[in-house]
């Protein structure tokens, strides 16, 4: 864990989950001495499928944990479970952070770095292998994490897609 890095997670009266990913400090050198801004990497998630990542900026930690709450309940989509895994294998892929995500047999547990861990805990998904290529940048991590759970197709949905009956 970095120099900032922080993980804690929150339940809400509302069944919301929100993890702390990252707190990154920036400092500005002005006339008095430094001014420091912050900002925070937030995840949140019901546990059943449904996961947002937000990110926000301000000069105190609360005020830009706040706005990264606020940012991921804007940016929240659906993924697809199917039981505690995925349906199947997949890559995504943010700037030049790759992430493969593998469904995995139940009891494995979720087998994934701290940055991706967050997301998929937090969508619900309990067994899960993951692997990651590239940048290690956490902010670029989770959204590769979650671009790689937004292009899961289920069999009903590829069914669908190709108008053709699957085995």
């Amino acid at each position: 864990m970095g120099r900032y890095e922080a993980k804690d997670e929150e339940k809400r009266d509302d069944g919301w989950s929100e993890t702390l990913v990252r707190i990154n400090r920036s400092a500005a050198v002005v006339k008095g001495g430094r001014r420091f801004s912050f900002s925070a990497l937030m995840v949140i998630g019901d546990g059943k499928g449904t996961v947002g990542v937000g990110y926000g900026k301000a000069r105190e930690v609360p005020a830009a944990i706040e706005k990264g709450v606020s940012d991921a309940r804007k940016n929240k989509t659906t993924v697809p479970l199917e039981g505690t895994t995925i349906p199947h294998e997949v890559w995504g892929r943010c700037g030049s952070a790759k992430v493969l995500l593998m469904p995995a047999p139940a009891g494995t547990g979720i087998i994934a770095g701290a940055s991706s861990r967050a997301v998929l805990a937090s969508a619900g998904i309990r067994d899960i292998l993951t692997k990651s290529y590239g940048s290690p940048n956490p902010v670029n991590l989770v959204k590769a994490t979650l671009n790689g759970l937004k292009s899961i197709r289920t069999r009903e949905q590829v069914t669908a897609l190709r108008g053709v009956e699957l085995d």
